[in-house]
């Protein structure tokens, strides 16, 4: 069984930075696609970052240049750092795995997620 875990998530002030990490039981190297998402309650889940085991990585328009996605090999982790946070970046944040099957179909896997609030 895959097991995505993410940690990091809290209250920050406007201005102020969160380092998210995933915590992945299989090798970061076994999925094709490792992303974050969020979703704030009444709204879909929306993809922040996602970092593709070959080719660039790719951030949606509201975060690029304040978000950062990074692998880690040693630990089995996909970080996220997050800078110059604003109050619209509140959110439950998940990590997310995409594998690909011999038979070609598309799985997906997901952690619990991790709570971020911006607020004064």
């Amino acid at each position: 069984q895959v097991q995505l875990v993410e940690s990091g998530g809290g209250l920050v002030q406007p201005g102020g930075s969160l380092r998210l990490s995933c915590v992945v039981s299989d090798s970061i190297f076994s999925f094709n696609v490792l992303s974050w998402y969020r979703q704030v309650p009444g709204n879909q889940r929306e993809l922040v970052a996602s970092s593709p085991k070959s080719g660039s990585t790719i951030y949606s328009g509201s975060v690029r240049g304040r978000f950062t996605v990074s692998r880690h090999a040693a630990e089995n982790s996909v970080d996220l750092q997050m800078n110059s946070l604003e109050p619209e970046d509140t959110g439950l944040y998940y990590c997310n795995g995409e594998r690909m099957t011999p038979s070609g179909s598309i799985l997906h896997y997901w952690g619990q997620g991790t709570q971020v609030t911006v607020s004064s």
